[in-house]
């Protein structure tokens, strides 16, 4: 069934953005009486009818509520460095809400070859990927923030960041356990600097491995993604 997405709901009734509303009477062409499941990006999944298809402003009712749909029990923060081909960035983006993500962090390093992002585009390939993938929880994307306040405000119970370095001598899976929240940190193509591996170990980070292959930066995100969601079952 065609999932669309809403993200401010109130009442029985949910009227469907233009764009949303020409994909589903125009394009699908679904009509009044047609079902069509609405998400609204807050783990909540609306089971409705078209009540007006209308190609600018389709109407539809609610039939039936799911909420905290397909919860997953753990959570889940990976801060990765924005690459210079921003298409690769988008790949992860895509990749890592189809698997499994709460949170996205574009980190900003010392070896960083792009510092800015476009944030309304990286959400727009997430709103796909979550209906695509049939999923009902948006991930929070956070503007491309320095290495240092990552390291400052990480309150995740189990912090990680992936290097390519001697001082990475365990595997990450070590020290992941279900039900936890973790973060973790990928470096750009030059990985991290000696000097934020240091400063990361010494806010309480343990520097791990991702496996013997050198991967490049948003291989190794939805390496780590991928990951911890096996890992939660």
């Amino acid at each position: 069934m065609q999932i669309f997405y809403v993200p401010h709901i109130d009442g029985q009734k949910i009227t469907l953005s233009e764009e949303e509303s020409k994909h589903c009477v125009r394009v699908l062409r679904l009509g009044a009486g047609d079902s069509i499941r609405i998400v609204d990006g807050k783990g909540n999944l609306f089971n409705c009818k078209i009540a007006e298809d209308n190609p600018k402003r389709c109407t539809v009712r609610i039939e039936s509520v799911i909420k905290d749909f397909e919860k997953r029990p753990f959570r889940l923060h990976i801060a990765i460095a924005p690459t210079k081909n921003m298409d690769r960035l988008e790949w992860f983006v895509e990749k890592a809400t189809e698997i499994g993500i709460d949170e996205i962090t574009p980190l900003l390093c010392e070896h960083s070859e792009r510092k800015v992002v476009n944030l309304e585009r990286l959400e727009r390939v997430m709103i796909s990927a979550m209906k695509q993938s049939g999923k009902a929880m948006l991930p929070k994307l956070n503007t491309a923030t320095p290495f240092e306040s990552v390291l400052k405000n990480a309150n995740e119970k189990v912090k990680l960041i992936a290097y390519c370095g001697d001082l990475a001598t365990a595997h990450a899976h070590e020290f992941i356990g279900k039900g936890e929240s973790v973060i973790i940190l990928i470096g750009p193509e030059g990985d991290f600097s000696p000097m934020e591996i240091q400063a990361a170990i010494e806010n309480h980070f343990n520097a791990v491995s991702l496996g013997s292959s050198r991967l490049r930066t948003e291989t190794a995100g939805v390496v780590a993604c991928s990951m911890a969601n096996l890992i939660n079952g």
